[in-house]
């Protein structure tokens, strides 16, 4: 807001101590510190009361019709962005259904602790399986890697071309 440094407050802590003197300077201090409290309470205050007129008056309404017809592929994303939260929460079963909701001896109750402990299960071969899936990929890169070094250090030196003049002249007698 003021934009002061750390030189500036120490000018002013000094200017403060003549001043006042140091008898009376952590009364003035504490005195500061409530002004400064109740004008960041009144700006507060203030912002949240702007921000209600706002939302009154339907200026949010405008603002977001104005940046849905300058920007329709973007509204239109965040709508499907949306959308698609809202799907995953609705299927994941295991949040969906609190089995600690339901009485313990009813059906209900014994149904949805079966199906938590049923989507737990999937949800752990889901998880092995990919584990396995990866570890599997991993093996046959690393198979990949050795046959290429493997070639690389089985291929025959050719000579460089500079040499191989020298070569077939050496030849040639």
């Amino acid at each position: 807001m003021f934009d002061l440094g750390l030189t500036e407050l120490l000018v002013i802590g000094v200017v403060a101590l003549i001043v006042v003197g140091p008898k009376d300077l952590p009364v003035m201090f504490r005195n500061v510190g409530r002004f400064v409290g109740k004008a960041k309470g009144m700006a507060r205050e203030f912002s949240s009361a702007m921000n209600d007129a706002a939302d009154e008056s339907g200026v949010r309404d405008v603002a977001k019709g104005l940046k849905a017809a300058t920007n329709p592929v973007g509204t239109a994303m965040d709508g499907v962005r949306e959308a698609a939260q809202d799907m995953a929460k609705s299927i994941d079963p295991t949040k969906s259904i609190d089995p600690t909701a339901f009485k313990p001896g009813t059906e209900t109750g014994k149904m949805a602790v079966e199906r938590a402990l049923e989507a737990k299960k999937i949800q752990a071969s889901t998880a092995r399986a990919a584990a396995e899936r990866k570890a599997r990929e991993a093996a046959e890169a690393l198979k990949h890697a050795e046959a290429a070094e493997a070639a690389v250090e089985a291929a025959p030196e050719q000579p460089s071309g500079a040499d191989a003049p020298a070569q077939e002249s050496e030849a040639k007698p």
